[in-house]
């Protein structure tokens, strides 16, 4: 948003609704394929088809918000925020978002307004979205990335364009580094304090864990910079990030999508307790036979799973890199 927003404030309003509703329509749209994806799956022995709302089951469907679903929402509403505001009144929109979020959850529900069934966005969601459609992942219909919580992860990305317009108008300098770290410092203590009162949550994204982590965010971009622009410490360990940072969004997708199509491929693993037959595909059976031996105990073998598959989407990041394939929305 720093760098594209000052372009599109001299290209006029029309091609910033343009541009900014093609980018938020395809970012939720790819949200959604990757929830319904791939579109068939095992049911009492044979592939069926993936209904938006399971005609056998009305309260299971396709989910409808998720990760890439809240980025596309709150990046539309922090780029209004962003083109139409002024920085200082940006900051107070902000700040009212922040505290009236607060207001909200507490008023709402005042004897448990930050558990998953007490807060007020869990209502909110089943009656907008129907339960069919929202996640239950967590034990309970409770959607991670619901509608009302969606508020404070606005404020977010504006407090990232505000930290970008920041870096991009100082230039390289220790000023601005400064300036960078100490206001890293002030939000996380800021978040922290906060959080005393409004706990720091990240399931429903409280105002306190904004603050928080966007001082962390703000630290670790300022240990970066010194690092590598002040101080040039390169080497391996900045190019790999530097691959997954050439295709973000799309290595993000494939390691959603390509374990959902692998699964569909399943053969018969032996028997369960009550004689009936257990499937495995290539993931889990690499998991279970070759991951979670290494050790006795469990957690190791996952270690071993997670490295490795990061490995392996790191690997095809850097493919992709080489050979200067960029796929952006």
């Amino acid at each position: 948003m720093a760098f594209v927003i000052p372009r599109l404030q001299q290209a006029g309003p029309a091609v910033f609704w343009r541009k900014v509703t093609k980018r938020f329509l395809l970012i939720f749209g790819i949200g959604l394929f990757l929830n319904w994806s791939p579109f068939i799956k095992w049911q009492d022995g044979e592939l069926v088809f993936k209904h938006w709302v399971d005609p056998n089951n009305p309260e299971s469907g396709i989910r409808i918000l998720g990760v890439l679903q809240r980025i596309a929402i709150a990046y539309f509403f922090a780029s209004i925020i962003a083109f139409f505001a002024k920085p200082r009144m940006a900051f107070y929109i902000c700040t009212i978002i922040l505290l009236a979020y607060w207001a909200i959850l507490y008023i709402a529900n005042p004897a448990d307004p930050y558990s998953m069934e007490g807060f007020v966005g869990t209502g909110m969601d089943r009656v907008l979205l129907g339960i069919a459609h929202i996640y239950k992942g967590e034990g309970v219909p409770f959607d991670p990335e619901g509608l009302l919580s969606t508020l404070p992860a606005i404020v977010q990305v504006v407090f990232g364009y505000f930290a970008g317009q920041y870096i991009q108008q100082k230039g390289k300098n220790y000023e601005m580094l400064a300036n960078l770290l100490v206001a890293g410092v002030i939000m996380s203590l800021a978040g922290l304090m906060w959080g005393t009162s409004f706990p720091i949550n990240k399931k429903i994204w409280t105002s306190s864990y904004v603050l928080y982590t966007t001082g962390l965010g703000l630290l670790t971009i300022g240990v970066m910079i010194y690092l590598i622009e002040f101080r040039q410490v390169r080497g391996w360990w900045s190019s790999f990030f530097d691959a997954f940072g050439k295709n973000p969004l799309f290595i993000f997708v494939l390691s959603g999508f390509l374990p959902r199509v692998v699964g569909l491929f399943r053969w018969q693993d032996g028997l369960n307790e009550k004689g009936e037959p257990m499937y495995t595909n290539a993931f889990s059976w690499f998991y279970e036979h070759i991951c979670d031996p290494v050790s006795a105990d469990p957690r190791n073998g996952s270690l071993l799973y997670a490295v490795l598959m990061i490995t392996f989407y790191w690997l095809l990041a850097w493919w992709l890199d080489r050979k200067k394939i960029y796929i952006k929305v």
